[in-house]
């Protein structure tokens, strides 16, 4: 009797520091756990600055952009239309004597920026290669609506013989192909100055601490004043850059409006789905979850003798 106690004791004391063992082994491990997790973190982390490290002479890759407030950048945010029209009016003055602008056609300005019979208007500016006629010979035509914009030169070769070698980009996907986007965009417009001490640029560029090396072929075409816009807004040169701009990133993302509103109708549908899904789930299973199975033997129920052998 007295040996059944104490092995009975000796077996509870065992069990309960077995679970006090597993706790404290349990507690070591989310701390271990824990403790590599801040390390790899801390790790990435300075790792990420030193790749992204903000250098005192950062000539060779340009100054970083200041974060400018395009509407268009926030999550729900769209774009200004207003100021893509304007910002329209200062490409075609300004920018296409230099840019081409080889993706965009005057039908996307159609209900963008512009009436179709002000879109159509405008093409008609212009006139276009076609053909062959019935006679088998090219002619030219006024513009249409199916037409791109026009290119200032006939190719590649033209447009560096016209720029003293440097040939000016396309841009029409300009501020996604360009780090910073259209921070960088705008910051490069508007940041033409003199170059500092000790600092000589060659004849035919022109410093912009924003450019990668800081001379630049492109000189500044932003200036007060340089574009009457239509609609009375003021025009200064930053609301110029920043005209041009909206239009450059419209340009490159034109389905960023229709986007944001498709982004938010799924949110919606997925989030009632899945209110319904998870009510579902728990209207389903909750009997089952929650069920208690309790065996009650009968009252006449005996133990089976094992057979003899």
């Amino acid at each position: 009797m007295f040996s059944r106690i104490a092995f009975n004791s000796l077996k509870q004391t065992t069990r309960g520091a077995s679970k006090t063992n597993n706790a404290k082994a349990t507690g070591y491990n989310a701390l271990l756990g824990l403790s590599v997790a801040t390390a790899i973190g801390s790790g990435a982390g300075l790792y990420y600055l030193d790749k992204n490290a903000a250098h005192a002479n950062m000539e060779a890759d340009g100054l970083h952009p200041a974060d400018h407030p395009f509407p268009q950048k926030n999550f729900l945010g769209t774009f200004d239309h207003a100021s893509i029209r304007r910002g329209f009016q200062v490409f075609k003055e300004v920018c296409s004597a230099c840019h081409s602008l080889d993706l965009i056609y005057w039908r996307n300005l159609v209900g963008v920026a512009y009436t179709e019979e002000e879109a159509r208007d405008m093409a008609a500016e212009f006139e276009y290669k076609d053909g062959p006629n019935d006679t088998g010979d090219m002619f030219m035509r006024p513009g249409k609506l199916t037409d791109p914009i026009p290119a200032p030169y006939a190719n590649e070769e033209a447009a560096r013989a016209a720029n003293a070698g440097a040939l000016p980009p396309d841009l029409s996907l300009i501020t996604k192909a360009r780090h910073g986007g259209v921070d960088y965009i705008y910051s490069l417009l508007t940041g033409y100055c003199d170059p500092p001490a000790g600092v000589e640029v060659r004849e035919g560029l022109n410093y912009n601490p924003y450019f990668p090396g800081g001379a630049i072929a492109m000189a500044q075409n932003i200036f007060d004043g340089v574009v009457e816009f239509e609609d009375g807004t003021p025009n200064t040169a930053s609301q110029i850059a920043k005209d041009v701009v909206t239009f450059l990133n419209w340009a490159a993302e034109p389905e960023l409006d229709d986007r944001k509103k498709i982004g938010v109708k799924a949110l919606l549908i997925f989030s009632t789905l899945t209110a319904i899904a998870l009510w579902a789930k728990r209207n389903r299973w909750q009997t089952l979850k929650t069920r208690k199975i309790v065996f009650n033997p009968p009252k006449n129920w005996n133990k089976p003798t094992p057979p003899k052998n």
